[in-house]
């Protein structure tokens, strides 16, 4: 495990009084013998306190304790009040100005993986934005070190696990997390071949390839192209594995690194916050990290990050144009700010092509991107949008993805393609087959986060590989609008968990 992508030192420990600690962190009722008769007390005259954070010293202990209480859980409670409760443990520790805590991990009747997300909400509070350990590093830590103490035997698998998850969580949060300048395609390149030293590397990006191979991308660098810093690049990684593959994973993640709308400029003060469009790509390079440690020993995977931004000038790409994808679709574009599908379908398109032409084994294509502001709407804050193609569906994939993730506390919705997405879609005037997108934001779309998943199959000539077609194809569509974490809060790293759960298993 590369200890630079873990927020600090983190250990486990078997006795409370002897662990070097400086606080004690407990977030469920199940408390220790020495603090039954002070909570006791403390609940005689403060009916407040099993619903707030508080902070208090343990004579018995010889202690500060944090307690972090859980909610009354009712039957909509899922496994996330864990994970916050241990969240607000270290914010509370922290804020107290302790270096040194020990979090109690409970176990729970009612949640099978509770201890695993409760140590993985802990490492989420732990984590300090990239360019904050680069310019203060003395700040590049909230603490010292961090103890667990976990009653369940599996105690070291869990802890083992939960620091496997949080390494590309780290690394999805870095890339998410950067600032335009900081996280600028180029830059992206350096961080990414810097981690992926065990992994086959390939980065797109000379500007006549991409003009002549991913034509819908360069569409959308145009603008930025101009200025050395921000041209864009797609990144292909690949893992092999050490035996014959049983299965092939291809994720496709949109960067865009920063997105002004382009000619359909984001006006009205809605600009802020969009260097954090690239949370797709920065969650299929999280993935990959935890594929680079896990190694598992059948499933191939292969990702690609199109890292692009979405400029405004002179050359950039404007509503009208008709554009020839990858896949000989002629493409209308109808708005500018609707570039995410532009930037993933192309190299979306490259998937397929490689699925097919080599015949990779149960093969199993993905986008993941912040791709609408109707997911938020449809879906709502913290929630994950999975769709899934007619091939996929028949496999009941995004039900047993949104089932994992519920178990995992990295939660999805489910939506349905139907024809309507499709024929929304359809080219309205000779010489164009599809439309890229009507000139309306898509929370003001019907089915507005359908839509594009049915353009990017139309584009990509996925549609040619339905259930009764000689080679069908999977493709699952991942819209983490929603959950990819808007700022000012940091990114969530969302859906790490629940994919590798899902496909790495």
């Amino acid at each position: 495990m590369d200890h630079r992508l873990i927020p600090c030192s983190v250990k486990l420990s078997q006795v409370i009084q002897k662990s070097g600690c400086d606080v004690l962190c407990v977030i469920d009722r199940q408390i220790p013998k020495e603090l039954v008769e002070q909570f006791n007390d403390f609940r005689s005259y403060d009916k407040a306190f099993d619903t707030t954070v508080s902070c208090f010293k343990s004579s018995k202990l010889n202690m500060p304790v944090v307690y972090s209480p859980l909610p009354e859980l009712t039957d909509y409670h899922d496994v996330r009040c864990y994970q916050n409760a241990a969240a607000k443990s270290l914010e509370r520790a922290i804020k107290g100005g302790f270096k040194a805590p020990l979090l109690l991990v409970p176990e729970s009747d009612k949640f099978a993986y509770a201890s695993l997300c409760t140590v993985l909400g802990a490492l989420s509070e732990l984590y300090v934005p990239i360019q904050y350990r680069e310019d203060v590093p003395d700040k590049s830590q909230r603490i010292s070190n961090l103890s667990v103490m976990i009653s369940n035997p599996k105690a070291e698998e869990i802890l083992k696990e939960a620091l496997l998850l949080e390494s590309g969580r780290f690394v999805a949060r870095d890339i998410g997390v950067g600032d335009p300048e900081r996280m600028a395609p180029p830059r992206i390149e350096e961080y990414v071949t810097k981690i992926f030293k065990n992994l086959k590397v390939n980065v797109i990006s000379d500007l006549d390839t991409i003009t002549k191979e991913y034509p819908l991308f360069a569409a959308v660098n145009r603008a930025a192209n101009q200025i050395e810093r921000h041209r864009g690049r797609i990144i292909f990684l690949e893992y092999k594995p050490p035996q014959p593959a049983k299965k092939t994973l291809m994720l496709v993640g949109k960067g865009v690194t920063y997105d002004t709308g382009g000619a359909d400029i984001k006006a009205g003060g809605i600009m802020a916050g969009m260097c954090r469009d690239k949370c797709g790509a920065a969650a299929v390079a999280g993935f990959l990290q935890i594929v680079n440690e896990k190694k598992p020993a059948d499933i191939h995977v292969i990702a690609a990050l199109c890292l692009v931004r979405n400029s405004v000038g002179e050359d950039c790409y404007v509503s009208d144009e008709i554009i020839t994808s990858r896949a000989g679709v002629r493409v209308r574009v109808g708005n500018t700010d609707a570039e995410g599908r532009m930037c993933m379908a192309d190299a979306l398109c490259r998937m397929k092509e490689l699925a097919v032409s080599e015949n990779l084994p149960d093969p199993h294509l993905f986008t993941i991107a912040t791709l609408t502001g109707h997911a938020a709407l449809a879906a709502g804050s913290g929630y994950s949008i999975v769709i899934d193609n007619s091939v996929a569906h028949c496999t009941g994939h995004a039900r047993k993805l949104q089932e994992i993730g519920q178990l995992f506390g990295d939660p999805f919705e489910v939506s349905m393609l139907r024809q309507d997405d499709f024929d929304f879609n359809a080219g309205k005037v000779i010489g164009e087959d599809v439309v890229q997108c009507n000139n309306v934001g898509s929370s003001r779309t019907p089915r507005g986060h359908q839509v594009p998943a049915a353009f990017l199959i139309q584009a990509t000539g996925l549609n040619k590989h339905g259930l009764d077609s000689p080679k069908p194809l999977k493709y699952t569509h991942l819209d983490i609008a929603a959950s990819a974490g808007e700022l000012p809060a940091l990114p969530t790293a969302a859906p790490i968990i629940a994919l590798t759960k899902a496909h790495l298993n």
